[in-house]
């Protein structure tokens, strides 16, 4: 279904849409951009590392003249791209259920598009769409988000054991460590691969 790289996988899907309907896809995405209200639940799904959509008209794919014949394109295509941690499955599943509204919003101007819910029809239009993705950066390959955010969690705290503990007797610092022990120990997870999973 998606590559692995680590803990994150990567998923791309082009659609085709009919060109008179790409004006108001651009009006939806210009006002996603300026109302940050609209992705307040894209944000809070901490799993996924971005989610991006791109419009590419059918006058806008590369002619490099001399041989190239000219394509003569019926459709403008819609292009996601995202990277996330968790199973493919479970990703589709979450994006079923926390942004049905936004999904049916960016895809519902694609051919052949069924609706984010039910979820097995959705499934099945993604496998469809969706290409493998062979290559894409990550700048933690073996770390979730999850992970990146527990690091900053520590580093923190252990910035405010050294603040607090600077002058502090043996016995008051062996107390104090205990205490940043508790309170950050369940953000002391191991990174690597993900398990496997469908």
């Amino acid at each position: 279904m998606t590559n692995i790289n680590g803990k994150t996988y990567a998923l791309t899907a082009i659609t085709p849409m009919k060109p008179w309907k790409t004006i108001f896809l651009r009006i939806f995405v210009f006002l996603l951009g300026h109302i940050k209200a609209l992705n307040n639940d894209l944000i809070n799904l901490s799993f996924i590392h971005f989610a991006r959509w791109v419009i590419i008209t059918r006058k806008q794919f590369p002619y490099l003249g001399g041989s190239q014949e000219r394509e003569k394109l019926k459709y403008d295509y819609v292009l996601f791209f995202s990277n996330f941690n968790g199973t493919w499955n479970q990703y589709i599943d979450a994006f079923s259920s926390v942004l049905a509204i936004g999904l049916n919003l960016f895809w519902h101007w694609s051919e052949k598009y069924p609706g984010a819910v039910p979820i097995t029809p959705f499934k099945n239009y993604i496998q469809r769409v969706q290409f493998e993705t062979d290559h894409y950066y990550s700048a933690y390959p073996h770390a979730a988000t999850n992970d990146v955010k527990a690091a900053h969690r520590v580093q923190a705290a252990v910035d405010g054991l050294a603040k607090s503990t600077a002058g502090m007797s043996p016995a008051d610092f062996a107390k104090a460590y205990l205490q940043f022990v508790i309170k950050v120990q369940s953000d002391l997870g191991t990174t690597g691969a993900a398990p496997v999973g469908v």
